[in-house]
């Protein structure tokens, strides 16, 4: 799995792009052959933005997204709405399997 890590009008700290792409590494895993992910960090005025999206074939994107003061909470959001999003995937998917719903 490739991740790519652009930053938008943004200085990032090494020590967060790490954090970011452990987090997402992670939370990937629990998907089926994810292709890519992109994690875009983004600064415009006061407010920074972190938008995470994950890419597996036949499946649609998976895309999150955080808003914050700061990058580190705006980051800690779009995880858990990542991780949030992987878990209704894997749901829907295995009720299906079942011939569920």
């Amino acid at each position: 799995m490739e991740i790519i890590l652009h930053a938008h009008h943004a200085d990032v700290p090494a020590n967060l792009q790490r954090d970011a792409v452990e987090a997402v590494k992670t939370i990937a895993a629990r998907l089926q052959r994810v292709v890519d992910a992109i994690v875009r960090f983004e600064s415009d005025g006061p407010e920074r933005r972190v938008e995470i999206v994950l890419r597996a074939p036949r499946r649609r994107e998976v895309i999150a997204h955080g808003y914050d003061r700061q990058f580190e909470p705006a980051l800690a959001l779009a995880l858990t709405r990542l991780q949030t999003q992987v878990a209704r995937v894997r749901r829907t998917k295995r009720a299906a399997n079942r011939g569920i719903g």
